[in-house]
């Protein structure tokens, strides 16, 4: 959830699932591995903005797609999204912003799905200002609780997750996390549940090249997982991504914006360990906007 800058005069933190995002973002954009996918966004003279995206993959051959339309009303701080995807899966979204409180955001949620008649509804809130960023959402299914809270100071960041089923009483997630973050700079750490540990750190090196490393263990495994990825500015228009983790897995990814409004992205992921026995991936996306 996102929420107006303009309460946050210090700074305000992230939320809880958007720590460590930078690092997050090096690892995930950029790339499509075994799909071809085109991406279509327009806008309406009346403030409509439409989203369609259509994809196949590569591997099953199996197409998927979906449709999301949003209006705002600013003055009432009321927006809508609905969604629809080929799944045959009906979302909406209400919500309401900086209208009970400042800062405070109210969001209800629903979906169905026509063919089995499965409906579900979470209603979330969140608060957002210096120092501090809340969030607590209920899902009518089970129903469950999920609530998070982040703080943060000078750039220190720490923040906790749980999720709670009131049908069982039982606490499902239980997640905690410390960070620093500065200009150039984002270092993140986690335990979730007391048996997943991982961390990450971004650099901006410069103007264009950033840089980033991942890395999990399990409580109980020697297995540990680690990645290091980067990406790299060729000029305005375009830019080059790269990572690799500890399976040998390489992943290179190419964008170009060919005209404002039009982009195209390359990917390809390769088996280091079993270069010659194929089973590579390549993706190809488009973007369009106007």
């Amino acid at each position: 959830m996102r929420f107006s800058e303009r309460q946050c005069n210090n700074g305000c933190p992230p939320s809880y699932t958007d720590l460590g995002k930078a690092a997050k973002d090096i690892f995930s954009k950029g790339y499509g591995f075994g799909l071809v996918k085109l991406d279509l966004k327009t806008k309406s003279q009346s403030g409509v903005e439409f989203n369609t995206s259509g994809s196949s993959n590569t591997d099953t051959g199996k197409a998927s797609g979906n449709l999301e339309t949003k209006y705002k009303m600013k003055e009432l701080g009321l927006s809508i999204n609905q969604k629809w995807n080929t799944d045959n899966t009906l979302a909406t979204e209400v919500t309401v912003e900086d209208q009970l409180a400042q800062g405070l955001k109210l969001a209800l949620d629903t979906s169905f799905v026509p063919n089995t008649g499965k409906k579900n509804g979470k209603l979330k809130t969140g608060y957002k200002r210096d120092y501090v960023n809340l969030g607590c959402d209920v899902d009518f299914e089970g129903p469950i609780i999920h609530a998070a809270a982040v703080l943060g100071y000078e750039g220190w960041l720490a923040g906790y997750q749980m999720a709670f089923d009131t049908a069982k009483s039982k606490l499902t997630q239980n997640n905690f996390a410390l960070g620093y973050r500065a200009g150039d700079f984002q270092l993140h750490t986690n335990v979730n549940d007391g048996t997943e540990f991982g961390g990450s750190i971004y650099q901006k090196v410069n103007d264009e090249l950033e840089t980033a490393v991942t890395l999990a263990w399990t409580a109980g495994s020697n297995n540990t997982r680690f990645g290091i990825a980067a990406k790299y500015k060729l000029d305005k228009d375009a830019s080059l991504s790269a990572k690799v983790n500890n399976a040998s897995l390489i992943g290179v990814g190419y964008t170009q914006s060919l005209r404002p409004g039009v982009k195209v992205t390359l990917s390809a992921l390769i088996d280091g360990k079993n270069f010659n026995a194929g089973g590579h991936k390549v993706g190809m996306g488009f973007e369009l906007e106007a």
